[in-house]
């Protein structure tokens, strides 16, 4: 691959995530880890994205989402394992909340048909739990995005500050020690805060891609979140920091769902 064709690479990347990390962008790429730092220092001085730590994050405002079928597919055996182990912290009778995600998606399928109450704003959550009787869904209705399968708008939001639940679990697009959590997507941003707000107890659902990106929309800052769930790629030096502002870490240190399971997923 040519250098121009490697630097368009990188900045669709970057335009179509909102934010990715240098590790990822170097197995894309098929280059050096150092070669991608050199080209997004190239980038960021033309003014086609900017750097953050450990990668890089897109300079346009108001993205589109990324389509749900294709965020299904990165880092998938990471997202079903967390979000198994999510759902370990689920117990009889618990009022919840679950995002768009796909994370979110894949706890609704590992739920047990319990009495619980599920409050989302995904069509997908919503079909899925709909299978098991015991478990009582209730949809925020709102305006419909085609990408992610999801209701976002005033009426979502709306709906969400009509209720209180026991815990919220979501995801993001961007993992930042400083700045919090962050969405690509300012729709998908404040559906998510009044989640969060929602309550009492958050928990934060993030692949190891995930951490040391900030997106376009500020989500919450850590004040908020009480407790993340990662995979083991994720680097100890974010989750030690999480620890001291006491954000309660649980880091997988193996798969616990089978091969076939995650070919199933």
């Amino acid at each position: 691959m040519l250098v121009a064709e490697r630097l368009k690479r990188i900045e669709h990347l970057v335009n179509q995530r909102g934010s990715i990390r240098v590790t990822e962008l170097s197995q894309l790429c098929e280059v050096t880890e150092e070669t991608i730092r050199k080209d997004l220092d190239r980038l960021e001085s033309e003014g086609r994205l900017l750097r953050n730590h450990g990668g890089a994050v897109s300079v346009k405002t108001g993205q589109q989402e990324i389509p749900f079928f294709e965020r299904e597919s990165e880092n998938k055996q990471q997202k079903q394992n967390i979000a198994l182990e999510a759902v370990r912290h689920i117990q009889e009778r618990d009022t919840i909340a679950l995002d768009a995600s796909t994370t979110a998606w894949y706890m609704a399928k590992y739920m047990p048909d319990i009495h619980i109450t599920v409050l989302t704003n995904s069509i997908k959550v919503a079909l899925e739990l709909n299978q098991k009787p015991n478990i009582k869904v209730i949809s925020t209705g709102g305006v419909l995005s085609s990408n992610s399968f999801s209701f976002v708008g005033p009426l979502a939001e709306s709906a969400l500050s009509q209720f209180h639940v026991n815990k919220a679990f979501v995801s993001c697009k961007g993992v930042h020690m400083e700045r919090g959590i962050s969405e690509s997507n300012e729709l998908q941003a404040l559906v998510k805060q009044k989640m969060i707000h929602s309550a009492d107890e958050v928990y934060l659902l993030s692949d190891y891609s995930k951490f040391g990106a900030q997106a376009f929309a500020l989500v919450a800052p850590w004040t908020r979140i009480h407790h993340v769930i990662t995979d083991d790629r994720t680097d100890n030096s974010y989750l030690d920091r999480l620890r001291e502002m006491s954000v309660k870490v649980t880091q997988l240190t193996q798969s616990l769902i089978s091969p076939s399971e995650q070919k199933e997923g």
